[in-house]
């Protein structure tokens, strides 16, 4: 292992520690001695830190390294196409109404119903986050890719799990009724419960954001792949 790839493996295993721990086993700790806005500060800079150190050395690795399979096929392109546009969909969806949100308070969490993305799952914006590293993955299966998207990925599903034991822990019963309604894994019928209102916005994002990665670097992405 070179030292570009250590400091790579490193850095995303620091971006995505210090996430968990500071978002779950430390919060309450780093809460008491700093308060609100300071640990919200040093949560801001330790983020900002280890993502920035994530991508640097993801950069210095280079593209190079042999890919695990060939990820060139059409049919693995329109896989990672649709999970992609699903993936944004989730997460346009989540920003609107979402009960995991913080300081929503109880009340409106057991009232709460599970409609469009949250019936797919509870957290559509973890999901979304995760489908769109799988899509990379799939199409760009080198060292480099897989670690930077697996950290994306880890730091989304276990940070959502974490999530529903401390939500449940101090929500209750509040908590429980919407869990109730709702999965953690997503539910492929949920996606019929998608308005076609939000569909049409998530085309039009994942059209733009495909249609930026092939300047931004000079992969076809998404449709742009069979129109350009």
């Amino acid at each position: 292992m070179d030292q570009a790839f250590s400091w790579l493996l490193t850095g995303a295993l620091a971006f995505v520690g210090s996430h968990l721990l500071m978002s779950h086993p430390w919060r309450a700790g780093l809460l008491a001695r700093l308060g609100e806005k300071g640990f919200m500060g040093l949560y801001s800079l330790v983020s900002f830190a280890t993502l920035g150190w994530t991508i640097a050395a993801f950069r210095s690795v280079g593209p190079g390294g042999a890919p695990l399979w060939d990820g060139t096929g059409e049919a693995l392109w329109i896989i990672a196409s649709l999970l992609s546009l699903v993936g944004i969909t989730l997460l346009l969806g989540s920003l609107h109404g979402n009960p995991a949100m913080p300081q929503v308070p109880g009340d409106r969490i057991a009232a709460a119903r599970a409609k469009s993305v949250f019936a797919v799952t509870r957290h559509p914006m973890m999901w979304g986050i995760a489908l769109w590293a799988l899509a990379h993955v799939l199409v760009a299966p080198t060292p480099r890719v897989i670690v930077l998207m697996a950290a994306m990925a880890a730091l989304a599903l276990i940070g959502a799990r974490l999530q529903d034991g401390k939500k449940a822990l101090l929500l209750g019963a509040a908590w429980e009724s919407w869990s109730a309604q709702t999965s953690y894994w997503p539910r492929l019928a949920g996606l019929g419960r998608i308005s076609p209102l939000l569909w049409g916005i998530g085309i039009v994002v994942w059209l733009g954001a495909t249609f930026g990665h092939v300047h931004a670097n000079h992969v076809l992405a998404g449709v742009w792949r069979w129109v350009l």
